[in-house]
């Protein structure tokens, strides 16, 4: 029974290491091939890409005649910003892990378990900017207005909404910023679907050089060098 026992904790502990060498081999490899890599469009909307190190965000003009961003995620919504922001960056990601987890070091085992298996709902984080200054963690990409008209679709199709079709704010004291706001999202973050995989989705929809899949933020910026 002892050595049956150890016979099967063994096949577990090869099943599981090989799949986290598999899953981290595949996303090495996917996020390596690039699409769209060498885009023609007009330069007539400028929007950013913007990493903290972990996390990609879009970033978008706040006002624009293709989409008043500033009527769904109001600047009231908020702590302090105003009209004098022109820039919103927008963000998908684990809704407990945006609320509950300030610092890495807060991260709960009930938090990441519910993100690794996609059983928490989701968030879309919404940060205003009066200002972008591009370097190693922002750079900036110019697209058409049809490219941008689909970055929106995409973009607001990420944002659950009410009865009415107006996005729904998520009342919370745990901001980033005083610039921010939190919003409830679809779908579920996993490991197959995270915040840098949704933001990797938004180049692709608007036509911008981006990694066939990716769940980190390094192989996006890597096309942008």
């Amino acid at each position: 029974m002892t050595k049956k026992i150890l016979r099967h904790t063994r096949n577990f502990l090869f099943f599981f290491i090989g799949s986290i060498l598999l899953y981290f081999a595949c996303a090495f490899c996917l996020s390596r091939i690039t699409i769209n890599k060498n885009p023609l469009n007009k330069q007539e909307i400028a929007i950013y890409i913007m990493t903290n190190g972990v996390h990609t965000d879009i970033v978008v003009p706040a006002k624009h005649l293709l989409m008043d961003w500033t009527k769904e995620i109001k600047y009231s919504n908020t702590q302090s910003a105003d009209s004098s922001y022109h820039y919103l960056a927008l963000g998908w990601g684990d809704k407990k892990f945006y609320l509950e987890t300030p610092e890495f070091s807060d991260l709960k085992l009930n938090v990441a378990l519910g993100a690794i298996t996609g059983l928490n709902s989701s968030a879309m984080h919404a940060t205003y900017y009066k200002n972008i200054v591009e370097d190693e963690s922002c750079k900036k990409l110019m697209i058409d207005s049809v490219q941008y008209a689909a970055l929106v679709g995409y973009i607001s199709k990420s944002f659950d909404q009410d009865a009415n079709g107006h996005f729904i704010n998520i009342k919370t004291k745990a901001n980033y910023d005083h610039a921010d706001a939190f919003y409830e999202a679809v779908g579920s973050y996993s490991i197959f679907k995270t915040c840098n995989t949704w933001a990797n989705s938004a180049l692709k929809k608007c036509g911008q050089k981006s990694c066939l899949w990716t769940i980190f933020d390094t192989p996006i910026f890597l096309k942008y060098q």
